[in-house]
């Protein structure tokens, strides 16, 4: 393991990067905000170690950072250890998983390199929700999800919420905010994606006839919880795909939705 830095006192300027989370959080749209990727939990910080972000530091009480073991062994950013009552104090609220990790942003891979490696892509619009979103990347990497085109209107996928409820996949999943709306549909087409927009409407082909059809490479347009695609999105797509329900539910969460179209598109 990493040499330890102990550390008692919470105003220590070296735990700067971890203070008062519910605060700014780092988002680099708020108001002091550095846009710095925060890793919660062991099998979250586990994936940062394991993704091209570049760390900057790990803090933790010493249990939590037993559980990483050799995964700290050749880390080159400091690993601060601390009291849980001292981590409460710099984050701001009570840390049960006992364990944070700093990072600094990788450069984003571009559409071309998003699209150009895929045969499945997510292509999202309009998801605001940071707990959707990081759910949503948690199924893409359940269900082998090439990648992720987020559109307009989406929250930031390395929000700290969104990395925790991915648990860490939103680091491992390629995507990108590379993005023109609704251009970069036309441009999947020439590529050879079929572009299938998800919608509760009842005139959509159901998910599993066009699955059963064969659908080559395929980009999967999913939108926001309330409003869902924009007609312009809707327009744009080639076909309109509804996961069939029982009568009485006339939709899902999104999140939900997506895990049950990637498992019909990957299976």
């Amino acid at each position: 393991m990493a040499k330890l830095i102990e550390i008692a006192d919470a105003a220590d300027p070296r735990l700067d990067d971890f203070r008062d989370l519910t605060t700014a959080d780092r988002r680099p749209d708020r108001p002091g905000g550095r846009g710095l990727v925060i890793a919660e939990g062991a099998a979250v910080v586990r994936r940062l170690l394991e993704s091209p972000y570049p760390l900057r530091a790990v803090l933790g009480v010493r249990r939590k950072l037993d559980e990483l073991g050799d995964r700290l062994a050749d880390v080159d950013a400091p690993v601060y250890v601390t009291s849980a009552s001292t981590m409460s104090d710099v984050v701001g609220f009570h840390l049960n998983r006992g364990v944070l990790a700093v990072a600094d942003r990788a450069p984003a891979p571009t559409f071309d390199d998003v699209a150009d490696s895929s045969t499945v892509l997510a292509v999202l619009e309009g998801v605001n929700d940071h707990e959707n979103l990081g759910a949503m990347f948690r199924n893409a990497a359940a269900f082998g999800v090439d990648g992720v085109l987020v559109g307009p209107g989406c929250a930031d996928p390395l929000y700290r919420r969104s990395v925790r409820v991915s648990m860490g996949h939103v680091l491992r999943v390629p995507f990108t905010s590379d993005v023109v709306w609704p251009d970069s549909l036309s441009d999947l087409r020439r590529r050879g994606f079929r572009v299938a927009a998800l919608t509760p409407r009842a005139d959509a082909v159901a998910l599993r006839d066009v699955c059963a059809a064969g659908t080559g490479r395929i980009a999967l347009l999913l939108g926001s919880e309330g409003h869902g695609l924009s007609q312009s999105a809707l327009d744009a797509a080639d076909t309109a795909v509804r996961i069939p329900m029982a009568s009485g539910v006339d939709s899902l969460n999104v999140a939900t939705a997506a895990a049950v179209a990637f498992y019909e598109l990957t299976r």
